[in-house]
């Protein structure tokens, strides 16, 4: 499931945020990458563990806490860190698959990566191709969207950010590790979910059939969830 996450900052908060990254340390975005990465990957990243990474991931974490539409669709166990890209004159990633397994450096920390996301932080007019394309049983899906939007899809798909020509592409990126680890059964959940929340407005929450759907809920989420 391709998923798009709108409004996740709001443009005042994603200036902040472009203040305090473009201010930082930019690095080769290979120093976080695998081997197989390393062949197609040309870009700039902020420099990971510096004061100014940490803060901004923070904020974003912060963000991602606040809306409700990401949680239901990622139900996250666990989040990588958020990272920091740019790309700029003729910078792109070819296509690639990310590590199944993505650990902090430094640290224990690791999560088996079910979802990747991509928090735009530049808008689509500021800058020329930078489209996130992914690859599908359906074909590929182009993806660019306003700065403070996100797309979040299945880390086990091919992907690529195409080159970009005029311009900056900013964004943050992230992986998670789901409670339920099948991307089918959180599309289902999600879609479970939803038709919840759409019924309980219509209806209310003490409505037989939403209380109902609402035990289901639960009760798959139970039987799928690592919590």
């Amino acid at each position: 499931m391709m998923l798009e996450i709108p409004g996740i900052l709001s443009k005042d908060a994603v200036r902040e945020l472009r203040a305090l990254i473009d201010a930082g340390e930019w690095v080769d975005g290979n120093e976080t990458s695998g081997h197989q990465s390393r062949l197609a990957k040309r870009n700039a990243q902020l420099a990971e563990g510096s004061e100014m990474a940490a803060e901004a991931g923070q904020r974003v974490l912060a963000a991602l806490s606040r809306t409700p539409r990401f949680i239901a669709a990622a139900l996250p166990l666990k989040v990588f860190p958020p990272l920091f890209n740019r790309y700029q004159g003729g910078e792109a990633f070819g296509d690639h698959v990310d590590n199944a397994v993505r650990q902090l450096r430094g640290t224990e920390f690791r999560i088996r990566s079910d979802l990747s996301c991509t928090l735009f932080l530049a808008e689509p007019e500021d800058y020329d191709g930078g489209e996130l394309v992914v690859q599908g049983l359906f074909g590929e899906q182009r993806v660019k969207l306003p700065a403070g939007h996100a797309i979040l899809y299945p880390a086990s798909s091919l992907h690529q950010v195409t080159p970009v020509t005029r311009g900056a592409r900013v964004a943050s990126f992230f992986w998670l590790q789901s409670m339920v680890r099948e991307n089918e059964a959180r599309e289902q959940l999600f879609r479970l979910d939803t038709t919840i929340q759409t019924l309980s407005a219509e209806r209310g929450g003490t409505d037989a059939a939403v209380l109902e759907l609402t035990n289901l809920y639960h009760n798959l989420l139970r039987r799928w969830a690592d919590a």
